[in-house]
């Protein structure tokens, strides 16, 4: 039997604009002794999947959200009893605490689920631990419900399949949402001469230098350079103010199977482009890998969005908050330039997109920072020294 006094694990905040996570697997069974930094659950959050470890030692008493069931921060995850032996085999019955009887005892997702469904949650059944409707038991309740990859109806559009969003995906979409509805922008687009660029990475090439920076590593770096110069745009809007922030983290964006994660490079202003290179080739395996933790997707100050590889040309970024701008780069295409002499020559032309927080930002700010992104890029050899 478990005894102690008895500890409430919580929801931890473990990413800054978390409100829910999702319990992936319980790493401890109920009446196992869990030691303190020791590994106890795995949680999904919007940005990557954390192993979260206990904070005190004890026994794991109560599990109260299952695996695939989502709670939001702060709330009530796990029981530890503490300042006591446990039992492997036989833990105690811990009674979850009483809620008003209005208010039947659900999880997030289930109550959310139920009032998409306009489904009453008061007479269902709760399958989950303690008695809590988990998402199943709405779906049960409603045979009619539509699940993933389930045939919602037939029209004139034919067959159609709902997909539920991930914890990532919801929370992506919100925030997105939020960007677009909330931040006053603009945009802003300039084309660069890249011919110096590239004929610099094929030198590096033949010189065997590793790792071989990306033209994108290259624009990371001159984007970090031009920060530096331009701190407006190394900036948010924070609780009704400007914030410039002291350090240039530059954040990369990363399309994965089933979201978009924007890992973090931290300093780049201060980093070689050789290091920025091998920096962004860990960070991109890891979040396509869905291996990155938290301290690789926090703090970013300025985020860099390329599309080039799939042949886009120009598209505009949706800002990511509370940061104050985004840069959308295209591909890198050969083009017939209109020489000094009036002639046409063929040259490899960039587009880039500057998106802006007109709360933090002003039109010839921007401006400014990007006829200095191009004019490093266009001279690339002070990327190598500067």
């Amino acid at each position: 039997m478990t005894t102690g006094r008895l500890v409430d694990v919580t929801m931890p905040r473990l990413s800054d604009s978390m409100e829910e996570a999702t319990v992936l697997r319980w790493l401890k069974r109920p009446g196992e002794r869990v030691g303190k930094g020791e590994p106890l659950v795995e949680v999904e959050t919007d940005k990557a999947t954390v192993v979260y470890e206990a904070e005190v030692d004890g026994v794991l008493s109560e599990i109260s959200v299952g695996e695939s069931e989502s709670a939001a921060l702060g709330a009530v995850i796990a029981r530890l009893a503490v300042d006591g032996a446990g039992s492997a085999t036989a833990p105690a019955p811990i009674p979850a605490p009483r809620e008003p009887a209005t208010r039947a005892r659900a999880t997030p997702v289930a109550r959310r689920l139920a009032a998409e469904l306009g489904v009453a949650l008061d007479g269902i059944a709760g399958s989950g631990p303690g008695g809590r409707i988990v998402e199943a038991d709405v779906r049960g309740a409603t045979p009619s419900a539509p699940t993933t990859a389930s045939v919602a109806g037939r029209g004139g559009r034919g067959e159609e399949t709902v997909v539920d969003l991930t914890p990532t995906q919801r929370t992506i979409a919100e925030r997105m949402t939020a960007s677009r509805s909330q931040i006053p922008e603009f945009t802003l687009r300039i084309a660069v001469d890249m011919e110096r660029a590239v004929d610099l990475r094929d030198d590096l090439r033949e010189l065997d230098r590793s790792p071989l920076p990306s033209l994108n590593d290259l624009l990371v770096r001159a984007a970090a350079l031009a920060l530096r110069e331009f701190p407006a745009l190394n900036a948010g809007f924070v609780d009704g103010k400007v914030v410039r922030f002291g350090r240039v983290n530059v954040g990369i964006a990363v399309a994965t199977d089933d979201a978009l994660l924007v890992p973090t490079i931290f300093d780049a202003d201060r980093k070689s482009v050789f290091e920025i290179a091998a920096a962004a080739r860990e960070l991109v395996e890891k979040a396509r890998a869905r291996k990155a933790g938290l301290d690789d997707l926090r703090d970013g100050t300025f985020t860099v969005s390329n599309l080039g590889m799939f042949g886009i040309r120009s598209f505009e970024a949706v800002i990511n908050p509370p940061q104050a701008a985004i840069l959308a780069a295209g591909a890198v295409e050969r083009r017939a330039v209109v020489a000094a002499d009036g002639g046409l020559v063929a040259r490899s032309v960039c587009e880039l997109t500057l998106a802006c927080d007109h709360r933090v930002v002003y039109g010839a700010e921007a401006a400014a920072f990007l006829q200095r992104l191009r004019n490093l890029l266009e001279h690339p050899s002070a990327l190598l020294v500067a």
